[in-house]
Order: C-alpha cells, then sequence, then structure tokens
C-alpha cells in the first residue's frame, strides 16, 4: 500500500516588540527566571491588559506579507486551560474573530516542484510563560519570562505532502518574516515554535485521516525528523489493523521518537469567550494601508527583480536573496562597478564563507568591486585574487596595494615572459620535441609550468603567444 501524507504546520512566531502584548515589561531573551513580570501578565486581581500597538503593527506587516485579508474588526479571546506556566489560567488569544485570514505562501518544494500553501488565519496572542524540567533534580521550575509576550500564530492548510516540503515551506515563512521585519524567527532563542498536524490516506481522494499533533517543535530539522517517526508510527499502526488516535505528541531528538502527551484537544475544551476587558480591535483602512506601504521587497520578488535586472541565473538569486543583508551587499558591489555575475560568484564563494564564520562580510562591498576589477583587467589573476581576498579580510587594506604588497600583480611585460619561457623549455626538452612533432596539445601543459615557474606572477594570456611562438622557433 502506498500511503499520502497530510501536513498542516501552526507556526508560533514571536513579534519583534520590545515589550510584552498587555504590559510594559521587557521580552529581552537570557534575564534571570522571573525578574520580567508585573501585575498584568502575572494576572494578579485589578490588572487590566492594554494592547501593545507596535505588535498589532508587525502582525499586520505578516499578515499582508502572505497576502491575507486583514480583518478590519477582530476579537481577542480568553482561552481557558490551566498549567503551571499560565498564571492567569488562560491565555488571551484570537478565536472565531482572528486578525486575518485567507493567505498564501508559494514555496519550491522538493518533490513537486513550485506549489502554492495556503494560509487559513494568522492571529495574535500571548505566550505562556516556560516549564524548566533540569534546573531542580526531581521538580519542575517555572520562569514566567515569557508569559506574555506577543506572538502571531500562522496556522497552514493541510496542503504540505512530506517532512521535507514542510521544511522548505518553514524555511519560506522565516525568510519572509524576517525580511518584514516581523520577527528575528531563532528557533534557538524560542521566537520561532512549530505545531504539526499530520495524518495519512490511501489516495489524494480518499477522505483525511485522523490526524494527530506534534507539539513545539524547536528546529527546521527536528520538525522533518518528527514528522517521518509519525508518518512511520501511523502508517504501521493502519497496516496491522489498528486506527490513529486524536491525540498530542511530543518528540524526542535524542531517540528519534515520538510519544502521546494527552488526547488532543477540540476547540470547545478551551471555553472560548470574548475578553471582557479587551474591547475589540478596530483598525482603519487607511493605517492598514500605510502598513503595508512599509513592507520592503519580499523574496519572490526580490529573486524576480535580480534574475531579470542583472541576468543572474535563478539559483544565483535565491541564494543571494536568503538573506537581505547579503542581497544588499551584492547590490552595492554591483554599484561600484563590478560585473553582475561575477559579484554573484565571489559573494556566494570566498565572501559567504567569510561571512557564515564571522556573522559579518569583512571586506566592504566597495574594496571587493575593486579587486574584481583588477581581475576583470587582468592586474591579477583568479587564483591570486583569492589570495589578496583573505588578506584584504583580515587587513582591510585597499586591493591594489594588497596584491603588490603579495607579489600577486601579473607581469606582462614580454622580457619577464620570455625569460621563464625559455627556462621552462630548457627544463623540458622531451614535451617541447613532442610538441614540435604535432602534439599541440603540450602546449597547455608547458604554459601551466611556465604560470609555476613565475610563481603565478605572469599573465596567463600574455604566456600563450610568447610560448607559443619559442615553440615555432627551432
Amino acid at each position: 500500500m502506498e500511503w499520502e501524507t497530510v501536513i498542516g504546520l501552526e507556526v508560533h512566531v514571536q513579534l519583534g516588540t520590545r515589550s510584552k502584548m498587555f504590559c510594559a515589561c521587557s521580552t529581552a531573551f537570557g534575564e534571570p527566571p522571573n525578574v520580567n513580570v508585573c501585575p498584568v501578565c502575572l494576572g494578579l486581581p485589578g490588572a487590566l491588559p492594554m494592547p501593545n500597538g507596535e505588535a498589532i503593527r508587525l502582525a499586520v506587516r505578516a499578515a499582508l506579507a502572505l497576502d491575507c485579508t486583514i480583518h478590519r474588526r477582530s476579537v481577542f479571546a480568553r482561552k481557558n486551560y490551566f498549567y503551571p506556566d499560565l498564571p492567569k489560567g488562560y491565555q488571551i488569544s484570537q478565536f472565531d474573530r482572528p486578525l486575518a485570514t485567507g493567505g498564501h505562501l508559494g514555496i519550491e518544494s522538493p518533490d513537486r516542484g513550485p506549489i502554492e500553501v495556503s494560509i487559513e488565519r494568522l492571529h495574535v496572542e500571548e505566550d505562556a510563560g516556560k516549564s524548566l524540567h533540569d534546573r531542580i533534580p526531581g521538580k519542575t521550575a517555572v520562569d514566567l519570562n515569557r508569559a506574555g509576550v506577543p506572538l502571531a500564530e500562522i496556522v497552514s492548510g493541510p496542503d504540505l505532502r512530506s517532512p521535507a516540503e514542510a521544511r522548505a515551506y518553514l524555511l519560506a515563512i522565516r525568510q519572509l518574516l524576517v525580511y518584514g521585519g516581523v520577527s528575528e524567527c531563532s528557533m534557538e532563542k524560542g521566537s520561532l515554535r512549530v505545531d504539526a498536524n499530520v495524518s495519512i490516506r490511501l489516495s489524494d481522494n480518499a477522505p483525511l485521516g485522523t490526524k494527530t499533533e506534534i507539539k513545539n517543535l524547536n528546529s527546521f530539522a527536528n520538525v522533518e525528523r518528527a514528522l517521518e517517526a509519525e508518518r512511520a508510527r501511523q502508517q504501521t499502526l493502519l497496516e496491522s489493523g489498528g486506527r490513529v488516535e486524536q491525540v498530542s505528541l511530543t518528540f524526542n531528538a535524542a531517540t528519534g521518537q515520538v510519544r502521546p502527551m494527552r488526547s488532543k484537544e477540540e476547540s470547545h475544551d478551551y471555553r472560548y469567550f470574548p475578553d471582557p476587558d479587551l474591547p475589540p480591535l478596530v483598525l482603519g483602512e487607511e493605517w492598514i494601508e500605510a502598513v503595508r506601504r512599509e513592507l520592503p521587497e519580499l523574496p519572490a520578488a526580490k529573486r524576480a527583480r535580480l534574475a531579470a535586472q542583472y541576468g543572474l541565473p535563478a539559483y544565483d538569486a535565491g541564494v543571494l536573496a536568503s538573506e537581505r543583508v547579503i542581497v544588499d551587499y551584492f547590490e552595492v558591489v554591483v554599484a561600484a562597478g563590478a560585473d553582475p555575475k561575477a559579484a554573484a560568484n565571489w559573494i556566494m564563494t570566498e565572501a559567504l564563507t567569510g561571512f557564515n564564520q564571522l556573522g559579518r562580510f569583512a571586506v566592504t562591498p566597495e574594496r571587493l568591486a575593486g579587486l574584481l576589477g583588477l581581475v576583470a583587467n587582468g592586474t591579477v589573476s583568479l587564483q591570486a585574487a583569492k589570495k589578496v581576498f583573505v588578506e584584504m579580510a583580515a587587513t582591510r587594506d585597499d586591493p591594489r596595494a594588497t596584491a603588490e604588497r603579495l607579489g600577486l600583480v601579473q607581469v606582462r611585460d614580454e622580457g619577464s615572459l620570455l625569460g621563464w619561457v625559455a627556462e621552462v623549455l630548457a627544463a623540458h626538452p622531451k614535451e617541447v620535441a613532442r610538441y614540435r612533432a604535432g602534439e599541440t596539445k603540450l602546449l597547455g601543459f608547458l604554459t601551466g609550468q611556465v604560470m609555476k615557474r613565475s610563481g603565478g606572477k605572469a599573465d596567463p594570456k600574455g604566456v600563450q603567444p610568447v610560448l607559443a611562438k619559442a615553440l615555432e622557433d627551432k
């Protein structure tokens, strides 16, 4: 039997504000436990919440980037459940009147090529605190610094068909939100977390199977691994005559296994009702349009423009547009006079190697453009330029001065070239004889020997004609 996998993802994104969703407490990461708290986020009697306007603006930016319909009127609701990290006994979220619905995101599926994933809804809510199971032996500690941190929850449709496709979607949505300035989307810091819903069925025409939900996945690799494990578990269960039960699961990254946490809740289990302390959120059309105008050029448009404006292959455009800092660097290099394709090649190799190590570009875009100019006009060879680049990264010197200091400026004068050619011909009499006997392919070998003899200083374009003339003179 061949099973089809059906996956939908719920992505929880921390909105990039300095204060919490309904109070003025800091959202700073890494503070000592339980210092960023107040009566509002602790749910103490008499404390009243007030929505964070910047959080609403960032959520609207995210919804617009996903091409959602923004609802001018949405409602905050109380989602009731009891857990140690939820001090109020309820979470302020949105239920039947969310901020936005009906968007989509185009992605490149590793299996199916370009596909479109529907976005069912985007709503705003506050985060819970964090339970710590490894601080005190045999006990669970609670840190409430995260309680009240503003989140946007983005719910996809059941449109993904493999764990690899789910990972591709997450990478695309992270890129979009970072581009849009919505969030830093750091899974290490908890500012992007994923719940995954998964079921299997025998054909794409069959009714959807019973879904399970894997909670709080905290890396792209673990999302893919957890979905693979759960898909295999469901398949084994159904093929042995069992049935899948609707449960919430947790993934153990060490063992690669999923295990049930509890039966999966339905919406009625949370007893949603409008929060009596918060009036409906009403947004003006002009305000929404002003937020729309703030959006930068987004990844898909950026890739298309790079290909059209600079004549770059789709692969190059995709790599350069992967992060705004990379594509901005590329465009400054080109504006400084570099050939676009040469600039792309260098940035995707030498420059990105250093960027990935340091988290920044060690050579300014203007100096990289200058180095590429030296290669283009034959002042330094391509191999020599790589040595110059490494030295420039360490010293921040001018490319020409660096090449001269390293002795890598290519020699073009015929006198010097003739000297190296004569030495090579004298050192390889057999190869010279074979060339003169008709083995003209040996010209490449002899050219390489001249370059080696010169220590890479000889201009390759000047070597071959001088060498060919010397070989003709018997």
